[in-house]
C-alpha cells in the first residue's frame, strides 16, 4: 500500500482570536504566544505585589514593638507599593510612547508575510 501524506499550507487569512490559521502553525502564531505571556507575567506580577503586601502586614502586626522588625515589615511593604507602581507607570508609558509617535507598542506583532496585514 502507498500512503501519502498531504500537507496543508496556509491560505486563509490570519485569525487573532483563535491564535491558528485552520489549524496550520505559522510565524503569526508568535504573536498569540507573546500576548499570553505577557498576561500571565501581568497577572504573576499583580499576585507578587499581592503576597508582599500581605507578607509586610503580618510581619508589621507580630513585630511586637521589636524595632528591626517593623524596620523589615516597613520596607517589605514600601518594596511592594514600588513593584505596584513600577507595573503601572511601565504601561502607562507604552500607551503614552504610542499616543505620541502613532506606533503600535503596546501590540506585538510580525510584519510581512503572506497573512500579515
Amino acid at each position: 500500500m502507498n500512503f501519502i501524506k498531504v500537507a496543508h499550507a496556509a491560505t486563509k487569512e490570519w485569525d487573532t482570536t483563535r491564535c491558528t490559521s485552520g489549524g496550520v502553525a505559522t510565524l503569526q502564531g508568535f504573536e498569540c504566544l507573546f500576548y499570553n505571556v505577557l498576561q500571565v507575567v501581568t497577572f504573576f506580577a499583580g499576585l507578587v505585589f499581592f503576597f508582599m503586601f500581605i507578607s509586610g502586614a503580618f510581619k508589621y502586626l507580630f513585630a511586637g514593638g521589636d524595632q528591626k522588625k517593623l524596620a523589615a515589615a516597613n520596607a517589605a511593604i514600601t518594596m511592594s507599593f514600588y513593584s505596584l507602581i513600577g507595573l503601572i507607570v511601565s504601561v502607562l508609558i507604552l500607551r503614552l510612547l504610542q499616543s505620541f509617535t502613532g506606533i503600535p507598542l503596546t501590540k506585538f506583532a510580525i510584519p510581512g508575510g503572506s497573512l500579515g496585514p
